[in-house]
């Protein structure tokens, strides 16, 4: 140390503390003396004011030196880290010791050098000279003490007032002073001294502030109004404060380093994230303020932050789940959706992708993570929740990224699987709502069927309620193939939109273009309400209508135009043509934004199978709109609206879920062809009571099939197949091919029914190439998934890379395995073998003891260990397995390139695979009408070509298997001749079940089944109309009178003479003059316009005066009993004549009103009764005084009045 008098004065040592580094102020003369080149110059004159200023940071090895007296003290060794698979982790014992040694050599100083390094350690300039001479551990344990709390050095300081310390002591410094003012031995060294302050206001008091204070005072004040919640300023950024901003990466991944770093194209850093964040404080005000408003746009992005917002930016409307080493995460506002629904946890964070204001307390984005093995578990209930889910992968694997040129780069994530409802194929056995089909997701309704719609429309002329609309929809169905589509005509009450919305029942929307208001109601009402047929919440998307239809026309003809030029015959070419070219114009329309949508699926191969295109309104079938849909309960209950005690859930006792969906085709679609359907009749008698033996074994093969082909199907043709599923479907499609043996015409099938026959033979079509796919792979290693050993004839040209790729591998081990003589010989001739732990490969375990250790080079890399063993890799087995991998994971890329072209080979027999599918769904829809023709009870129905209903004993086919006590049949006979049938009859006398059965039975008649009944001779149907119930319309401004007359204009408008129309208590809604007058006039029209058939029921007996001037009517009650005043029995018979009476005050002592209400209204309605016949009564006696007098008009009032009163 220099003496003091050659300590520089005042004025140099402050013009030297603001001088550069390499300025000679700064260097001191005796560099032995002063080890540090940072540290300030010395000072031996009394302290004295100076400006305070931020000293300059002290390096790791300066803080290293001051605390190696402490670890003297206190040589405990750090722990070792636990985790044996940190692949960075070298030998922690080694690191141990060596630190220790390092510490032991600093920790007594033996010179006053040492001591000197100490002290400018702490740019303590004023206090060093003092001190000479004495002990050097004094000083050592203050700065022990003082590196206690070293982690303050770099934290933000508000601002001190001025004399609060001693002017031109450093924050340090006061540290330094503080914990030696308890110190008795140098108490008067510390002592304040009011001189000193005044020097200090002198000093801060300078006309002309120093711009390094003003800079720090600038720093400070933001750093404020940061923690009050402002934004004009930067945040620390995540790298600066160690902080990944996405939390873990997943183990093992290599890019996890490059992906943490901030990207170099982002803004640099604020002021406030140099200086607090690193540790480096602006030296420039401009640059400051620039850097600052650059800071305004937030925290720099990661690479993988930058690669998952660029996503959501393209596909904002999608929850985005993000492969992130061997883990799949949510970040931001999918987090917080995705623990909502799937019950997971989401660390707090940001939730929005735009850097908003609000969010500026938070420096990473919200996030959860699931397993990759869940993966598809949990993207199912996102998808059946309603929501777009987004799988976004890394396209690189660990290995060869590491031997690739961008080994530095963040790992290369794209979107590569986009799901919906209506588009989700890669779970074989649906969504798990085909188990119920009409359990809905959590809704315990009716459930879709897996159809994505769309719709468009054009105004077609008229206002109000004579407005026109022409309308387009294309229905298809991704995960069986099935479409279907229509263009139509509707008026404004929507009736054929809702009709064929209802019986598509589709889980998925996409609106082409603008709806009317009309139109969007129906879709609004029936996508969001949880009590329609569709069971759930469906899921709506727009998309732009293109502006002319001609457009639409050349996109679908360009996308057909491959699909010609691949055709192998020629007639098949002229067939695509001819089916696609003969679309309507509105069809074309949705089918182009179709297929655009399904393009971002990878969905859009769907189209090329034109074969199973199907028009809606083919007229093939009966029509049963909107409201028989409901009324009826065809698909579900109107109780808790499930499929118990549903059409379907009478008819369904099939065994596939294939069959279960033709089946709900059929219940839905009845037939009008009588050809067709009485081959589909004789068909069921045939399983029903035939004895062929060949029944019994169809019934065994239809009862073992567990998969689902038709999709299985389907997802082969997409390429989506994994190869347990692959092996599992072509095993199960040669076990139906193996069932029967092939025969070369239909007729030699062995049974009568020529339905039978023609499923039965296209069973064994497929045999040969099914059996020839199956030998070309290992059916042992399809079964385990593994994909290296799948194909058994590798010495095809075809499979030469994966051949190379594991002969590549056979070299490597055996390389690592003739390692081990080297190995033997490093360690003296210790025998070595090979172990695993934990699945790492390849270790070299030896004994942890110094004999052994000792012969262990320092090149190896101590992998893991425990108290006993220690286990090593070599560089050699180090370079070895990473060869190894490359070869693993590029043979892996070649299995998968391999197994898809094996799948495309498969996929050209898709259509011949499907037929047969399609057969064996008919011969289970068979085998499920039979079951329920042998029910006791049933008959086979007739067929004739008059319109006629004639049943004998019906009984209603849900209510009997519901009912604990036996159901009370009734006969019904309707014909052209007596087409109608006006019901009264007390209230719950059974007049809704009546009219309801007879409907069910002649729908059930046309789907093909046999009906609940004695007998049955019925024709042919082409609707069945009804309007029942009560309900309103509010969203239209409907009330319930208006909802019920415009469902019967509606049915006015559509019933024919071959219609069967069901009105239920029509007028009610309001007065019974209006009400009665309005039921007379639509019953009248009935029966000269329209002449359907008709069941009329009413609670009006002045209606049964029209069978006395129509011929076609009959009167007709339901039976019952008198017990007592009010009181009745039920006797649910049908009888001829009228019931005067409806017996409301027996439904209401049933219901349970009070006894004193049921009394008051008792007498009520006695005085009522007496008071309209006293009007009778003296209406008759004018009526006879006019009569006596010889008035004509008088006799013709008479007889009315004596009618009105039953005499």
């Amino acid at each position: 140390m220099p003496p003091p008098s050659s300590q520089p004065t005042k004025q140099r040592t402050i013009s030297s503390f603001f001088a550069p580094k390499s300025s000679p102020a700064s260097i001191p003369k005796d560099p032995a003396s002063t080890p540090s080149s940072s540290a300030a110059p010395i000072e031996a004159s009394k302290p004295t004011a100076k400006p305070t200023a931020k000293p300059a940071p002290k390096s790791s090895q300066q803080k290293r030196t001051i605390r190696a007296p402490k670890k003297k003290k206190n040589p405990t060794p750090e722990p070792e880290d636990a985790a044996e698979d940190d692949d960075d982790d070298d030998d922690d014992d080694d690191v141990v010791t060596s630190t220790r040694r390092r510490a032991s050599k600093r920790a007594a100083p033996d010179s006053e050098d040492e001591y000197n390094h100490s002290a400018d350690d702490d740019n303590d300039d004023r206090y060093t000279a003092p001190n000479k001479g004495k002990k050097p551990v004094k000083k050592a344990r203050k700065n022990i003490h003082d590196d206690d709390d070293e982690e303050l050095d770099d934290a933000p300081r508000a601002p001190r007032a001025p004399g609060a310390t001693q002017s031109g002591v450093s924050e340090s410094q006061g540290s330094y002073q503080g914990s030696y003012q308890g110190s008795q031995a140098t108490a008067s060294r510390f002592r304040y001294d009011p001189t000193q302050r005044m020097a200090d206001k002198m000093e801060v008091d300078a006309p002309q502030e120093d711009p390094e204070r003003t800079q720090k005072k600038q720093e400070l004040r933001e750093k404020f109004m940061q923690k009050l919640g402002k934004i004009e300023f930067a945040r620390p950024s995540s790298s600066a404060i160690g902080d990944d901003s996405f939390g873990e990466l997943g183990d093992g991944e290599d890019g996890q380093a490059a992906e943490l770093a901030p990207a170099e194209e982002e803004p640099v850093p604020s002021a406030i994230v140099k200086k607090f964040g690193r540790g480096k404080a602006a030296t420039d005000t401009k640059a400051t303020k620039a850097t600052t408003m650059k800071g305004k746009k937030g925290p720099k992005l990661t690479p993988l932050e930058q690669q998952v917002v660029n996503i959501k930016q393209k596909y904002p409307d999608t929850i985005l789940v993000v492969e992130v080493g061997y883990k799949f995460r949510f970040f931001g506002e999918d987090a917080r959706v995705a623990s909502q629904n799937l019950s997971i946890m989401c660390i707090p964070g940001k939730m929005r992708f735009d850097n908003h204001p609000s969010e500026s307390q938070y420096e990473r984005f919200a996030s959860a993570s699931i397993p990759v093995h869940r993966l598809h578990v949990h993207v199912k209930r996102l998808v059946a929740n309603g929501y777009k889910v987004g799988i976004v992968r890394q396209l690189e694997t660990a290995a060869l990224k590491a031997a690739g040129d961008n080994k530095s780069a963040p790992f290369e994530r794209r979107l590569t699987n986009l799901y919906t409802k209506g588009t989700y194929i890669d779970d074989i056995d649906g969504m798990g709502m085909e188990g119920d089909m009409s359990a809905g997701a959590g809704s315990g309704g009716a459930s879709n069927t897996g159809f994505l719609l769309a719709v468009t429309e054009k105004p077609g002329g008229g206002t109000g309620s004579y407005e026109k609309v022409s309308v387009g929809i294309v229905a298809v169905q991704p995960s069986t193939g099935e479409l279907v589509y229509d263009e139509f005509s509707d008026g404004f009450m929507r009736s054929e939109i809702e009709t064929r919305l209802l019986h598509i029942a589709p889980c998925e929307f996409l609106i082409v273009g603008e709806l009317t208001k009309a139109s969007e109601k129906i879709v609004q009402a029936l996508a969001g309400s949880t009590t329609n047929v569709f069971g759930d919440r469906v899921r709506v998307e727009r998309v732009e209508k293109v502006k002319k239809e001609a457009d639409a026309a050349i996109h679908v003809n360009r996308f057909y135009a491959d699909k010609v030029t691949n055709a192998e015959d020629p007639e098949g070419k002229n067939k695509l043509l001819d089916k696609v070219m003969g679309l309507p114009p509105l069809v074309t329309t949705c089918l182009s934004a179709m297929i655009t949508h399904l393009t971002d699926y990878g969905l859009e191969h769907v189209f090329d199978l034109t074969k199973y295109f199907q028009s809606f309104s083919g007229r093939s079938h009966m029509l049963l709109n909107g409201n028989t849909l409901s009324s009826l309960e065809i698909y579900r209950n109107q109780t808790d609206f499930s499929t118990k005690g549903s059409l379907f859930w009478t008819l369904d006792r099939t065994k596939t879920k294939f069959g279960r969906r033709l089946l709900r085709n059929w219940v839905g679609r009845p037939l009008l062809d009588r050809h067709q359907l009485e081959q589909r009749v004789e068909a069921v008698e045939e399983m029903a009571h035939g004895d062929n033996p060949k029944l019994e074994k169809l019934k065994e093969l239809i009862s073992k099939i567990t998969y689902d082909l038709e999709k299985g199907l389907i997802r082969i043709y997409y390429g989506k197949c994994t190869r347990p599923e692959l092996l599992a479907i072509l095993q199960t499609m040669l076990r139906i091919a193996n069932c029967f043996p092939a025969v070369e015409s239909p007729s030699e099938a062995g049974f009568k029914s020529n339905m039978i026959n023609t499923s039965i033979a296209a069973l064994p079509g497929m045999k040969t190439a099914v059996q020839s796919f199956l030998d070309e792979f290992s059916h042992q290693a399809a079964g385990k998934d593994d994909k290296y050993n799948f194909f058994l004839h590798e010495d095809n040209d075809e499979y030469e890379a994966i051949v190379g790729h594991k002969c590549g591998i056979t070299a490597v081990e055996a390389d690592l395995d003739a390692h081990r003589a080297e190995i033997s010989s490093i360690l003296k001739g210790r025998k070595v073998s090979y172990v695993t732990v934990s699945g790492i490969e390849y270790l070299i375990e030896l004994p942890n003891d110094k004999n052994t250790l000792k012969n262990v080079p320092a090149s190896w890399v101590k992998i893991s260990g425990t108290k006993k063993v220690d286990r090593y890799h070599t560089p050699e087995i180090i370079n070895m397995l990473r060869e190894r991998d490359q070869h693993k994971e590029s043979l892996a890329a070649e299995c998968d390139k391999a197994f898809i072209r094996f799948l495309a080979r498969i996929s050209t027999h898709y259509q011949d695979l499907r037929d047969t599918v399609a057969s064996l769904a008919t011969l289970d829809c068979l085998l499920s009408l039979a079951t329920v023709a042998n029910q006791p009870g049933y008959s086979k129905p007739v067929f004739v070509d008059e319109t006629i209903i004639s049943v004998t004993a019906g009984r209603h086919p849900m209510v009997e298997q519901l009912l604990l006590s036996s159901y009370v049949p009734n006969d019904i006979s309707l014909s052209p001749s007596s087409p109608a049938l006006l019901i009264t009859g007390p209230n719950m006398g059974g007049k809704s079940s009546f009219v309801r059965q007879v409907a069910l039975i002649s729908i059930m008649a046309q789907i093909g089944s046999y009906v609940p009944c004695d007998s049955a001779k019925l024709g042919l149907l082409d609707a069945v109309f009804t309007r029942m119930g009560a309900n309103d319309n509010m969203m239209a401004g409907e009330s319930t009178f208006m909802v019920e007359l415009n469902e019967t204009s509606e049915i006015l408008k559509q019933a024919t003479n071959k219609s069967l129309v069901i009105l239920d208590e029509l007028g009610r809604g309001t007065s019974t003059h209006d009400g009665v007058a309005i039921a007379n006039a639509v019953l009248e029209f009935m029966l000269k316009d329209s002449k359907a058939l008709t069941l009329f029921v009413t609670h009006y007996p002045l209606l049964a005066k029209m069978a006395d001037i129509h011929q076609g009517i009959r009167n007709v009650h339901m039976g019952f009993e008198e017990l007592g005043e009010d009181e009745i029995a039920f006797l649910y018979k049908l009888a001829e004549g009228v019931a005067h009476r409806s017996y409301g005050l027996n439904v209401a002592r049933m219901a349970g009103l009070p006894q004193q209400l049921l009394e008051n209204a008792g007498k009520r309605s006695g005085m009522m009764e007496e008071e309209m016949r006293g009007r009778s009564s003296r209406r008759l006696a004018g009526v006879v005084g006019k009569v006596l007098e010889g008035d004509e008009e008088m006799v013709r009032l008479l007889e009315e009045a004596v009618g009105e009163l039953g005499v």
